[in-house]
């Protein structure tokens, strides 16, 4: 079981059926690819409920009844780990996208992995 993919899984069913929040098992990571997806402007915001079972809460954004997220996609897999070097980072959707990646300095979008000359995982893209 891949835990990013089924996050993402979460999301991308929570957008269709409009639902305003979705709710995910907690992780580090999860919550580190979260932030990065509020700062871009994909979430509206999202929190950490729980004391012993904490659970990862996303309030999904909508423009009136369209999702800001239309699509989500998971690059690098257990089964196939995808790491690029700074230069090979793709643009996702022209620049309308985002490529999370998980370098030595923590997860950031592509865009700024590339600024900071940057390379590591490449765990999905968001457009």
């Amino acid at each position: 079981m891949d835990p990013i993919a089924d996050m993402l899984t979460r999301i991308r069913n929570g957008a269709r059926a409009l639902h305003p929040v979705v709710e995910v098992p907690w992780s580090r990571l999860k919550e580190n690819i979260a932030a990065v997806m509020k700062k871009e402007g994909f979430l509206a915001d999202w929190n950490v409920v729980g004391d012993k079972v904490k659970t990862l809460r996303l309030h999904l954004k909508y423009r009136g009844k369209r999702c800001v997220i239309e699509g989500l996609q998971r690059v690098s897999k257990p089964g196939l780990r995808r790491y690029v070097g700074a230069r090979e980072i793709p643009r996702v959707r022209g620049g309308l996208g985002i490529a999370v990646v998980s370098t030595s300095e923590g997860v950031m979008t592509g865009y700024e992995a590339r600024r900071k000359n940057l390379g590591g995982e490449l765990l999905c893209y968001v457009w």
